[in-house]
């Protein structure tokens, strides 16, 4: 059994004197555990680098082992600065926590590698509404996607500003307004507006999608939303004060 991909490392933790067990995000194989043996490579395996893996093991179910060359190095750009390393900590713990193993999703993998090349160059305004969208990609790609086309009270397609917590459908300022504290906003950025969106809109971004991975993803398994994550809305509500 063995493939070869392109990956991404969310995680790597040492395993006896030399070995170390590596968790990536593969483009056509999903999320992916593996031992990789040797120290050589260490240096290279850090969170958001880009990889060329190679896996195999004797059966499919086995742990398996990788053999890796760096393709991107971009970890060094991410964790030098606190906003893009509280990024990436956010994104390889939800990607951790939230994504089945072996399962591919090769669409994710692309925006991922889009998300963590945004992050490695360009401030927090630019990056964080694609965390957004990214997230809002993982919950349609897990069968949990938002529904913001229309109205779910009178079916109008225009003047979309919250959505149902229960539903995920989208809401109108009409049908919502006696409502309105219970609904959560909905970030115009995510319903097609060309207006750069801010840092509220980022933030209410990031409650929006946090609320349905919560809810839909991670409590139904016993799992809370990773302090990682948390950390990341913080952020985002402190450039919006």
């Amino acid at each position: 059994m063995e493939f070869s991909d392109s990956a991404i490392v969310l995680s790597a933790r040492p395993h006896g004197e030399t070995g170390t067990i590596l968790d990536v995000l593969t483009r056509d194989h999903g999320r992916h555990a593996g031992l990789v043996r040797g120290n050589k490579i260490r240096a290279s395996l850090q969170p958001g680098n880009g990889l060329t893996v190679h896996w195999r093991a004797r059966l499919a179910e086995q742990l398996g082992s990788f053999s890796v060359e760096l393709s991107k190095a971009r970890a060094g750009a991410l964790m030098d600065a606190r906003e893009p390393l509280t990024g990436l900590n956010a994104f390889v713990a939800v990607a951790g926590a939230a994504l089945p193993e072996r399962q591919p999703f090769p669409p994710l993998f692309e925006a991922a590698e889009i998300l963590l090349d945004a992050m490695a160059r360009e401030d927090f305004d630019h990056w964080a509404p694609l965390y957004v969208r990214w997230e809002a990609g993982l919950l349609d790609s897990l069968g949990f996607g938002l529904d913001l086309s229309q109205c779910a009270a009178t079916g109008q397609l225009h003047d979309l500003i919250y959505v149902s917590p229960r539903t995920g459908r989208a809401v109108s300022s009409g049908a919502g307004a006696d409502y309105a504290p219970r609904l959560l906003a909905l970030p115009q950025f995510l319903v097609g507006s060309n207006d750069a969106p801010d840092a509220a809109a980022t933030r209410a971004g990031l409650s929006l999608t946090g609320h349905f991975l919560l809810e839909r993803v991670l409590a139904p398994h016993g799992r809370p939303l990773p302090p990682a994550r948390v950390r990341l809305e913080s952020l985002a509500a402190a450039e919006s004060a």
